[in-house]
């Protein structure tokens, strides 16, 4: 960001600089790449999708600090043994938004004429339409991190009481939310968030003013819920769900935060000398907040990030992504989309969680998340239930990544 900035002349810029120091900020969640010809044909018994008009292609959404390396598919780690056809549902739930991209069209509508494919024709589908890249860091390591997440349930109520005194918010309507991308395209994916001081736009409230009720929240609550410590790892987790006294289940999805960056407080025990590196687990902070109740709103307020929900139709699949469709478990995944295009199938070489077992899949890139930043870095949807839950908080080890593109992409020769 700063380096766009310093793009930017004379007193607009100084003004502009002034700004983004004053008002949090946030990578705004980008469309897919842009367009491009139509795939190369795909053999048979795989429907070949209509021949389009060449036309030239921008580059995707990489290098600022990550390079994108055509690779070939005997590249892609135990890619033989993969089993596309898993991947099948959530790449068609994906191309509900990817259709609307001239470069995904012809792929999609060819896919969603394909009923159940088997194994083989869902690989010679991918392999014929797709080409991979292997995502690099600025540095050309090929290693990055991968951790996990789930979509956690909590017990709640719509009315408060001694039980249920932790409110989640709905967004507050002082919030304002600032895109400069018309004025500066240099800024484009970057928006503000802030609210009004008199003339001026200040940074908004922070995690502990908004627990004290700083912000313009009353009357914004959603629902009550019975634990702060679980509310907050909702907060990282983006989405949940909430059962109801009744019996009702409610599902709730991110629909905003209040533009202050997310810092781990499970490395604040660790530097803290409170908790070892390899306890430092959402398990493990779970069991430090029931050991020291006293405490805990003390740490959580640590991070000034705060998220606010919105609540979501209950005949939903799965949580809502920042794609804008249902998650699949185990095959949706978090990425960094200023690096990998929002919606794109990935191909993740890593291991399963605490284990040296291999774990290379084939997932859809179909989320985000303030604490996934890097060229290389991914967060693993594991779904719902204890076991997604124990699996998620335990995930965090390395990582090697491919990004597949629809063949026409050109990536310019600096980034290959």
């Amino acid at each position: 960001m700063l380096g766009a900035l310093s793009k930017l002349c004379g007193l607009r810029a100084f003004c502009l600089c002034a700004l983004l120091v004053l008002a949090g900020c946030e990578t705004i969640k980008p469309q897919p790449a842009p367009p491009g010809p139509a795939p190369a044909p795909a053999p048979a018994p795989v429907p070949t999708p209509a021949p389009g008009p060449p036309r030239e292609t921008p580059k995707p959404p990489a290098a600022e600090t990550g390079v994108l390396r055509q690779a070939s598919w005997s590249d892609l780690p135990e890619w033989p043994a993969e089993d596309p056809s898993q991947a099948w549902d959530a790449f068609l739930i994906g191309c509900r938004a990817l259709v609307k991209q001239d470069a995904w069209r012809n792929i999609c509508t060819v896919a969603d004429s394909i009923q159940r494919p088997d194994r083989e024709t869902a690989r010679r589908f991918f392999e014929s339409s797709l080409t991979p890249y292997q995502v690099v860091d600025a540095e050309g390591s090929e290693e990055g991190l991968i951790t996990g997440y789930y979509e956690p349930l909590l017990r709640g109520s719509r009315k408060p009481s001694a039980r249920y005194r932790h409110p989640l918010y709905g967004v507050p309507d002082d919030l304002l939310v600032v895109d400069l991308t018309e004025v500066y395209p240099e800024l484009k994916g970057l928006r503000l968030r802030g609210r009004l001081d008199g003339r001026r736009i200040v940074p908004y409230y922070d995690r502990g003013q908004i627990e004290l009720g700083q912000a313009a929240i009353r009357g914004r609550e959603i629902v009550w819920v019975d634990d702060a410590i679980e509310l907050f790892f909702l907060q990282i987790q983006g989405s949940g769900r909430i059962a109801l006294e009744g019996g009702e289940t409610l599902r709730i999805g991110y629909a905003d935060q209040n533009g202050h960056p997310y810092r781990s407080i499970g490395r604040l025990l660790v530097e803290r000398g409170e908790m070892p590196l390899e306890k430092a687990s959402m398990q493990g902070i779970q069991a430090w907040a029931r050991a020291n109740p006293a405490r805990v709103t003390e740490l959580l307020n640590q991070n000034a990030s705060y998220v606010f929900f919105r609540e979501l139709p209950a005949e939903l699949t799965g949580p809502l992504g920042a794609l804008g469709v249902p998650l699949t478990e185990r095959r949706s995944v978090a990425i960094d989309s200023r690096f990998v295009p929002l919606g794109a199938p990935v191909y993740l070489a890593t291991t399963w969680p605490l284990s040296s077992r291999p774990l290379n899949r084939l997932m859809l890139g179909q989320d985000t998340g303030g604490a996934i930043r890097g060229a290389i870095r991914a967060d693993f949807f594991w779904g719902f239930g204890p076991e997604a839950a124990r699996e998620a908080g335990r995930m965090r080890q390395s990582l090697r990544m491919w990004v597949l593109l629809p063949n026409a992409y050109r990536v310019p020769a600096g980034e290959r």
